[in-house]
């Protein structure tokens, strides 16, 4: 999609890791766009720490790189691709962060949408985790209302046998185009060749 404010062909895409991850999990899904028609100027990748605060420190820098990448490309509005916890950060912001009007196409590869129980296991010691234990505070507000507020055009990709997402169901938004992958395993999604034929159709759509 052309995007006011610049020459490039695609909206800029950047792309969100998950818990405990760093920008290198993406290789694969960014080659993958890199051989479909983006450039190198187009494709970003985010990388923060992932033991913070949803909603008190990570969706508030996230919106400060969403600035930097529109002041860099000239951009309009960008797209959003995030794996597994990435996906409540940028929900956050887009829901309270302003991101409703610079976020084009937002897509969770396995986002723990509505909680899952897997995160106990690290609670006590991570707020991330906490962030994603179900009923939480994250959990309550990104679920408030409408769960896919704005224009902007929501996606999600869930797998039947994601080990870290429980339930599965988790992943699912209302008003958004749910996507089921099949049997995959959590970091899987980030490499199936067709969850990323999926995604980049789901971008240029």
């Amino acid at each position: 999609m052309q995007d006011e404010g610049t020459d490039s062909e695609v909206t800029p895409v950047i792309l969100v890791h998950g818990y405990n991850a760093d920008p290198g999990v993406w290789g694969s899904f960014r080659a993958a766009l890199l051989s479909s028609g983006y450039r190198d100027k187009d494709v970003f990748a985010w990388g923060y720490d992932t033991s913070q605060s949803v909603n008190e420190t990570l969706s508030g820098r996230f919106g400060a790189y969403v600035a930097q990448v529109r002041a860099q490309t000239g951009a309009w509005k960008v797209d959003i691709v995030a794996h597994s916890f990435g996906s409540l950060v940028t929900r956050w912001y887009i829901k309270y962060g302003g991101g409703t009007a610079t976020v084009d196409h937002w897509a969770s590869l396995g986002g723990p949408n509505h909680g899952t129980s897997t995160a106990w296991a690290c609670a006590l010691w991570s707020q991330a985790c906490r962030d994603m234990t179900p009923g939480s505070y994250v959990q309550t507000q990104l679920a408030e209302g409408d769960e896919t507020p704005g224009e902007v055009r929501y996606g999600t990709w869930w797998s039947n046998c994601d080990e870290v997402i429980n339930p599965d169901s988790s992943v699912l938004l209302n008003g958004a185009d749910n996507h089921a992958a099949g049997c995959l395993a959590h970091n899987a999604l980030l490499t199936d060749e067709t969850v990323s034929q999926q995604v980049r159709a789901f971008l240029r759509g």
